[in-house]
């Protein structure tokens, strides 16, 4: 995985999916398809945009009783995605069954999907964190811990934002991939997203990947958005 961007097809169908991607026919993406698409539309979204030669992130952020991850993992690693996810706080053996569960539901000769593990979503805030969820430490080391915990279960990286991904890469190094969503232009509106950054400076901070969503798909001209941003997470001049 080259340091992609990764659009987020967050749309109720995949009628509209299809409507959008129609402007990106001579680009070679990599989407991320999340709950409310996948719900809607099941498995056929990802034969579709595997099709059209795309790379997919499936966004489902599994969390539940290990053998359930599993047996989940197993299924959908038969489908060809890309990168897959579930949430760190479900724990040790939850994430090593994720893993094992892709290894078994990979065909022979191909590489099993990469897996990483949600830290805390980019909406969370340190009230919400302490108060809410009950969390009685700082926000950036429940992040990290939960990393560490991450690539000792054997997963590839973890999802967080692109601010804890400096932190993250001095504990565990640059080959642990860190996927950031709460990506925004300095133009954007931050909408129900806490800790975000721009394009420009998720990547002077080290971030794998960043995953944009609205900026790009409610944009006036998204393919050129699209070209604006990519270009800007690069490094090159447009």
């Amino acid at each position: 995985m080259n340091r992609p961007l990764i659009i987020a097809l967050d749309f109720p169908s995949l009628t509209v999916a299809k409507h959008f991607l129609a402007d990106f026919q001579e680009e070679q993406l990599f989407v991320k398809v999340g709950m409310e698409l996948y719900y809607q539309e099941g498995p056929s979204v990802i034969h579709f945009l595997k099709e059209q030669g795309h790379s997919v992130f499936l966004d489902l952020k599994l969390h539940d009783i290990p053998n359930t991850v599993y047996s989940s993992m197993k299924r959908l690693a038969g489908l060809g995605v890309d990168l897959v996810n579930v949430h760190a706080a479900g724990g040790k053996k939850m994430m090593e069954a994720a893993r094992e569960g892709l290894e078994a539901g990979t065909s022979i000769g191909r590489s099993r999907p990469k897996c990483i593990a949600v830290t805390q979503l980019t909406s969370t805030t340190e009230d919400v964190m302490r108060n809410e969820i009950l969390i009685e430490r700082n926000l950036l080391d429940v992040v990290v811990e939960y990393a560490t915990l991450t690539k000792k279960s054997g997963l590839d990286g973890v999802v967080c934002s692109s601010l804890e991904v400096p932190v993250i890469n001095n504990h565990l190094g640059n080959e642990f991939m860190t996927v950031t969503p709460g990506i925004r232009q300095a133009s954007d509106e931050v909408g129900d997203q806490a800790r975000v950054v721009t394009p420009e400076k998720a990547r002077e901070l080290g971030s794998s990947a960043i995953v944009v969503g609205r900026s790009i798909t409610r944009a006036n001209n998204p393919l050129q958005t699209y070209k604006q941003m990519k270009a800007a997470w690069e490094g090159v001049q447009v």
